[in-house]
């Protein structure tokens, strides 16, 4: 993630189906550089079809959305994919090949035709599998590697891309506690240490607000809210979006909220 201002993102009034069906409606969400921004809701609602229509995998059927001042819907997949990388919540990669082999395919929107990656692409790529845990299975069939791990290989790919905007769809979903933590850690040092900008769907309400600077909540389709935690993550929001009474209780370290659904039939 590296360039200044280059990973600014605009969705404006961004609105997608599928078959006739309605899935997002008049979407409006901003990025700034420096900033992790998680979209959170509940499942079905539109979060990993917002980052497929950013990243270029859908069409919007109406709006914009521009990457650094860009239009995305006029580059090519090419130019596209030197501005934003994703860390898909599933991706079809052939077992057979080895975890260095996926994650050296970040490198490859940076060769020319016919061009063989450098040692100094080998070299990104090291440091970004070390930087995810993961360079200890750099020989290892990716079909024989765990879900947690294989997550860990698929964002070494997206860093060794070197994109200034980063996409995550439930990027934590395969792992244990301490890689959950892990990953978003790694994700806000790089934004302080390299800029860019980072926009993050996440099913965990409290991973989100421990980490994200802002909070998008989509419901129905839309934006029911947006701004910190804080403001996002209410009783009345989560009862309105989710239909769960939930206790919101304060983190004793950071001060931000930590959400505990109350459970119909306690043990």
């Amino acid at each position: 993630m590296v360039g200044v201002n280059k990973g600014a993102l605009s969705i404006r009034d961004v609105s997608f189906g599928y078959n006739g069906h309605p899935v997002l409606g008049g979407i409006s969400l901003e990025v700034g550089e420096g900033e992790l921004v998680g979209v959170v809701g509940p499942n079905g609602c539109g979060k990993s079809t917002l980052l497929k229509l950013v990243s270029g995998v859908l069409q919007p059927h109406g709006g914009t959305i521009s990457i650094g001042g860009v239009d995305v819907g006029g580059l090519s997949p090419r130019q596209l994919a030197t501005r934003v990388a994703v860390v898909p919540q599933t991706a079809v990669v052939p077992p057979t090949f080895t975890a260095l082999e996926i994650a050296l395919m970040g490198r490859t929107p940076h060769l020319g035709l016919l061009q063989w990656e450098s040692r100094d692409d080998y070299k990104k790529t090291q440091h970004a599998m070390e930087m995810t845990d993961c360079w200890d299975l750099a020989n290892q069939p990716i079909g024989m590697v765990s879900g947690g791990e294989r997550q860990r290989i698929l964002l070494a790919r997206a860093l060794a891309q070197e994109t200034p905007l980063l996409l995550l769809d439930e990027p934590t979903a395969s792992l244990d506690l301490a890689y959950q933590t892990g990953v978003f850690d790694l994700v806000v040092r790089l934004l302080r240490e390299r800029g860019g900008a980072v926009l993050a769907a996440i099913h965990d309400l409290t991973l989100a607000a421990q980490y994200c600077h802002r909070i998008a909540l989509v419901h129905q389709g839309r934006i029911l809210v947006e701004g910190t935690a804080h403001e996002v993550l209410t009783k009345e929001h989560l009862l309105t979006v989710y239909g769960v009474e939930a206790d919101l209780l304060t983190h004793p370290t950071t001060g931000l909220p930590v959400v505990l659904p109350r459970p119909r039939y306690p043990a």
